[in-house]
């Protein structure tokens, strides 16, 4: 047995620092949090000063049990969970359950998993931070009081399924997201004309170059642009003023948690949570420093490595030493920002670890490189016939500086249309030069809302409102996602007109074109549901849902952390008015509808209503009141309550369509609560996802059935038809079914499934019914990213 037993999170750092430490050290994982807070009465006694009661979940048991075992044949047990509060509550409640005395157990902290740090670590430990403790343990009640007191609320008062839950952060997620759609929703589109012109000229090579200049202004209507269009019948056109200005840019600050999801996004396509579990990885390996961090800052050592392998790989003048300054105050300067921790490994060998570790160590030699230096060129053209001014500007790359390596990513929401036009390069221009046109065009073009929020820019934006921190992030995102309140996925564009008006050779003419317009890639949608708890939170949290209140939570956090506030108190000023306001919202407020009136059916007279259903929105003929039962139709997913028109929720009840017969029986689609299908001789056949069952004909489904018979009848060893049993073949062998219920053969009678009796059939699924299968642990919590 060794003589230290050092605790760390996950096996797979465990085996890292077991081969640093050497012989004298044994190091054990806890697998994440080994307590939680119990779910009986919140796991809190509100009354006792908002005691935990905590409990260790069935499956922690074994890991407990194992290292109590392991702690008492031990000398010394040293705690080496994370830097973060996570990590200290961690090491704490190991503390509690393992009998370890906090005020002399050792804690080690360590931002990177090299030998040196590791080493370090531990000839200087430290003792528990109960600061840190108190602060996560706060954070940890007060998101359980919010979520155990506002999602029955909601089940009360909105009844659309149990599982609906509000939290502290996922709420306001949701709420920026809904406001963001309902913005886009209202925007008004305007167009205006800009006039662009293209010119010749020599370079320097005597080459004929093209290039473009744009107008002075933008024009309101087709009428003024061909005005301006007309005024330039004949002109001259000729350089009046040349300005040359010496230009730079600068690099990026090294990451944070919430910057490498940003990029990691925009540059490789990873959703956060991906992004989070590949740097854990890359941690863990001993590759990168701590990936959870709001500090830009880099340690001397990291200085001298980094300055060391920018002067091999690109020279001194690349190298430019520089000290980033946190945005967020309460950010640790001991902490770092996420880096290599040895810059002479350019990449990794790990395929799925590779990109997200290059993006990083490109990002953290560019912050320390040279400026890149441009020199931009304005050239103002001059019409002789109307005396206005074109403007034609081009840059040049004098040195490329930190681009050499890396150029940060931008949101599309952050970008101009200007912007997104590149700049070129200008020929060679001389005042008083005369140019020679080739056209001028002005072509309309349309304002555009604030584009949806991406899981990235979504980060951005609960950074900039100090909504969260970094390990909030993911699990925020991913929370609002499962409980079905966002949705992201793609929305396809629409064609839309546009008007160009040209001048070419003296004469104007004018011609309209078509784009495409609205396309959108891995967006944030609210549903339905999610605007409907929205609109009900707001209303009756109006505090709980505010971004300011949220944002203060979050410093109060933060000063339990530094030892400025007592973790009771805070809790104490938040849970009474909070409490007050749930009680009186029970007693008070009105069970939601969430419907929409949208107009009369013309057949029926009957009202038609846009509203939440049981299975999600619907559309509705006739009320419950009516005689006859009303007819329903399920909104489609690119519809919404708010918006849809009454001609489209007419058109829902198009379903179901007769296509036709197929081998003499009629073939119909139709909707159901599983998706779109089509139903054929009393069979049912789920339609492909490209498959719009309000456009799908006979010639595109009858082989959708043949070729799901023809699966079927291949999977299909044989069936009772009195019994109504089926014995099938599954990728994991043969199995028996009844209704939707599947049933396992036992292993003796697996190679002659084909010869069971009805009678063996019915003793195998009456001994499954008799012994159900124990049902599984669910799975280990991780620590919370």
């Amino acid at each position: 047995m060794a003589k230290n037993l050092v605790i760390v999170e996950s096996p797979a750092k465990a085996k890292t620092i077991e081969k640093i430490l050497g012989k004298e050290f044994e190091v054990r994982s806890c697998f994440g949090h080994i307590r939680d807070l119990e779910k009986d009465d919140m796991g809190i006694d509100i009354k006792n000063n908002f005691k935990p009661k905590y409990i260790i979940p069935e499956d922690k048991e074994k890991v407990v049990k194992e290292l109590k075992k392991l702690a008492k044949d031990t000398d010394e047990v040293w705690l080496a969970t994370d830097e973060d509060r996570e990590g200290e509550a961690i090491s704490w409640h190991l503390c509690e359950v393992l009998g370890l005395d906090p005020a002399t157990t050792k804690r080690i902290v360590f931002h990177e998993i090299t030998k040196p740090a590791i080493e370090k670590a531990v000839l200087a430990p430290r003792l528990l931070d109960m600061n840190l403790v108190n602060a996560q343990q706060a954070r940890r009640i007060l998101d359980r009081i919010v979520g155990f007191e506002l999602s029955p609320v909601l089940w009360r008062k909105m009844s659309m399924r149990n599982s609906l839950s509000a939290g502290r952060v996922q709420s306001v997620a949701v709420r920026l997201i809904v406001e963001r759609e309902r913005e886009i929703n209202a925007f008004a589109t305007t167009s205006s004309f800009k006039v662009e012109a293209w010119f010749t000229a020599q370079d320097i090579q005597g080459k004929t170059l093209s290039f473009k200049a744009e107008g002075p202004t933008r024009f309101k209507t087709a009428e003024d642009a061909e005005k301006f269009l007309q005024q330039c019948i004949g002109a001259a056109y000729t350089v009046r003023d040349i300005q040359v200005k010496p230009g730079k840019k600068s690099p990026a600050a090294p990451f944070t948690t919430s910057t490498l999801q940003q990029e990691a996004s925009r540059k490789l396509g990873y959703s956060v949570s991906k992004t989070m579990l590949l740097a854990q990885k890359l941690y863990e390996s001993g590759q990168i420093t701590y990936m959870r961090t709001d500090s830009v800052n880099l340690s001397e050592t990291a200085m001298t490595d980094i300055s060391g392998a920018i002067h091999k790989n690109y020279g001194e003048r690349y190298f430019h030493a520089r000290k980033y300054k946190n945005k967020n105050e309460s950010a640790q300067e001991a902490h770092e920002a996420i880096r290599p921790t040895y810059m002479e490994n350019a990449t990794v060998d790990d395929s799925d670890l590779k990109r997200l570790y290059e993006l990083i160590w490109k990002r953290t030699i560019a912050s320390q490189m040279s400026d890149a230096e441009l020199e931009k060129t304005i050239a103002k053209i001059n019409i002789s016939t109307n005396n206005e001014d074109l403007t034609a500007s081009g840059e040049v790359l004098k040195f490329d500086g930190f681009l050499k390596v890396y150029m940060e990513g931008r949101d599309d929401e952050d970008e101009s249309e200007e912007e997104q036009e590149q700049e070129g390069v200008l020929p060679p221009l001389t005042v008083k030069q005369a140019l020679e046109l080739k056209e001028m065009k002005a072509t309309e073009r349309f304002t555009r809302p604030a584009p949806r929020y991406t899981e990235a820019s979504l980060v951005k934006k609960l950074e900039e409102l100090g909504i969260g921190r970094p390990s909030t992030y993911a699990p925020t995102i991913t929370t609002v996602q499962k409980r079905g309140y966002v949705e992201k996925r793609d929305k396809e564009g629409v064609k839309r007109d546009f008007r160009i008006l040209s001048l070419k050779d003296d004469q104007i003419s004018k011609v309209t074109d078509q784009e495409n317009t609205g396309a959108e890639k891995s967006k944030l949608f609210p549903t339905d549901l999610g605007m409907l708890v929205t609109d009900f939170l707001k209303q009756y949290f109006e505090r709980v849902m505010d971004y300011g209140f949220t944002a203060k939570i979050e410093e109060e956090f933060d000063e339990i952390a530094h030892g400025k506030k007592k973790w009771n108190k805070m809790l104490g000023e938040f849970y009474d008015p909070f409490h007050h306001n749930v009680e009186e919202t029970l007693e008070k407020a009105e069970r939601v509808k969430g419907e929409r009136l949208l107009g009369e059916d013309p057949a029926s007279g009957k009202p038609v209503s846009a509203r939440m259903g049981r299975f999600g929105p619907m559309v509705q003929i006739g009320t419950v009141e009516d005689e006859e039962k009303p007819r329903f139709a399920k909104l489609k997913q690119t519809q919404s309550i708010e918006t849809i028109s009454m001609e489209e929720a007419m058109d829902l009840f198009r379903l179901p369509r007769n296509l036709g017969l197929f081998e003499g029986t009629d073939v119909t689609v139709n909707i159901g609560r599983f998706g779109p299908y089509a139903q054929h001789d009393k069979k049912f056949y789920s339609l492909k996802k490209e498959m719009d069952p309000y456009t799908v004909e006979l010639d595109e489904v009858a082989p959708l059935i043949e070729e799901k018979r023809k699966a079927k009848d291949e999977r299909t060893i044989k069936i009772f038809e009195k019994e109504k049993i089926q014995v099938l073949k599954g990728p994991y062998g043969p199995y028996l079914k009844v209704g939707l219920k599947n049933f396992k053969i036992p292993k003796e009678k697996i190679d002659t499934a084909a010869d069971l009796t009805a009678e063996e059939a019915k003793a195998i699924i009456e001994e499954a019914k008799a012994n159900p299968p124990k049902k599984k642990a669910p799975p280990r919590k991780k620590k919370a990213e």
